[in-house]
């Protein structure tokens, strides 16, 4: 199975809540927000089967120093296939030289992480204020 990762493509609302709704993503609720929080990111990565969204990642970053990745989506159907593995290694490369990078890693998404490279950050913390349920 191949598939096209791009970080240079643009996304449509239907083809984004698509997948938010598919993983249960309380955001896909906020479709507004999410679409403009998507364009409005330092990066979008997607993954691409004939033409269809199949999964996105994005990242938030000061351009310089560090990157932040909230974001990383595939459709059920395609998960468990190197989909994620491959939209993470093209934001890794785009950020390789940046000093930190940043992400919160759910449970189940924890051993994934940790293969690309991820450690938990010291004695930190996860915290938030935050107004969705889940994602």
């Amino acid at each position: 199975m191949t598939f096209d990762i791009s970080m240079h493509d643009q996304v449509h609302e239907a083809e984004v809540l698509k997948i938010y709704q598919a993983n249960h993503w309380s955001s896909a609720q906020k479709p507004v927000q999410l679409l403009a929080a998507l364009q409005h990111s330092h990066s979008l990565v997607t993954a691409r089967q004939e033409g269809q969204l199949i999964g996105l990642g994005n990242a938030i970053s000061d351009g310089h120093l560090v990157v932040y990745f909230p974001h990383l989506l595939v459709h059920p159907d395609f998960q468990h296939l190197g989909v994620g593995r491959l939209m993470m290694q093209a934001m890794l490369f785009k950020y390789k030289d940046f000093h930190q990078k940043i992400l919160v890693a759910e449970h189940q998404a924890i051993k994934f992480y940790q293969s690309m490279g991820f450690v938990r950050a010291g004695q930190t913390e996860p915290m938030w204020i935050y107004a969705g349920t889940e994602h």
